[in-house]
């Protein structure tokens, strides 16, 4: 069972609460958008989720439904109490932290393929506006043990997170995603699910991470990769070898096999990968 729109407006009169517009909150009070999310993260008995930003627990009850354990992180205390009174007779863990300072590595355990080490967990969460990209890419950076997610985002976040080379929403966060993970953008959801309605339409983006890096990061180290991605799409408007004037010879472009008259959004993270990489050795050589 989730909850209906006017469930969520009972809970919350009850408990004397309104959605924080300093933290973003939409409610999601449409339980087949919920049971939509939950059918996209392919979750079921035996299988670890863990959901950001729970709120007031219909998208939890959902993933609940389908057998799996859940861990909900929330960042309001005042959502606490209610949270706990819907998700918690359901089998859900209620975790209160910020997911942007949480340590993951105690609340998940090791990474799939390392001693002690599961399958892996699945993130699954609505995530507010203002974090969403810093969030999505610092969980690939530094929580392997998170080997799936279907996050719910704005529009333009999500395509920028699922872009391909060439496209206009291509940028530097489309290759970091690139590097780490297979992003497909899985469908768009209406305002009207949400509560307070958002003035912008949103997006479900499904991620995978890869077994390994799409770049070896025995080539070049990923700080430096995406240092010189961050650099070349900070003028994405001039060509290369103007952008990475002092960071990029001559010498290599032509090792990397990348023209210096080039843009930044032409270039897939594999060729991103190997003028990060020629840049990094003609470094250590000069």
């Amino acid at each position: 069972m989730t909850l209906t729109g006017r469930e969520v407006a009972d809970l919350q009169a009850r408990h004397g609460l309104r959605p924080s517009r300093a933290l973003g909150q939409h409610f999601v009070v449409d339980a087949n958008t919920v049971r939509r999310i939950a059918r996209l993260a392919e979750v079921g008995p035996g299988d670890r989720v863990v959901e950001i930003g729970a709120g007031l627990g219909s998208l939890t009850l959902a993933l609940c439904e389908t057998g799996a354990a859940v861990t909900a992180v929330e960042v309001d205390r005042h959502l606490l109490p209610a949270l706990r009174e819907v998700v918690e007779p359901a089998g859900a863990t209620v975790v209160h932290a910020d997911a942007l300072s949480l340590d993951w590595d105690a609340l998940l355990g090791p990474p799939p393929g390392s001693s002690g080490g599961g399958a892996g967990w699945v993130l699954v969460a609505n995530l507010p506006y203002n974090v969403a990209t810093p969030l999505v890419a610092d969980l690939l950076d530094h929580v392997p043990a998170i080997a799936r997610m279907v996050v719910l985002v704005q529009r333009e976040v999500g395509e920028r997170l699922a872009a391909r080379v060439g496209t206009s929403a291509y940028g530097a966060v489309s290759v970091k995603v690139a590097y780490w993970a297979v992003a497909r953008l899985a469908g768009r959801v209406p305002a009207s699910v949400f509560a307070p309605e958002p003035a912008v339409t949103s997006v479900l983006v499904a991620l995978e991470r890869r077994p390994s890096p799409a770049v070896d990061p025995a080539l070049v180290p990923p700080d430096e990769l995406f240092g010189l991605v961050r650099a070349g799409f900070a003028q994405r408007r001039k060509m290369l070898r103007r952008a990475l004037v002092g960071l990029v010879t001559p010498e290599d472009f032509a090792c990397a096999g990348v023209r210096p008259e080039a843009r930044a959004e032409e270039l897939d993270v594999l060729a991103w990968g190997a003028l990060a990489a020629c840049a990094h050795r003609g470094g250590a050589r000069r």
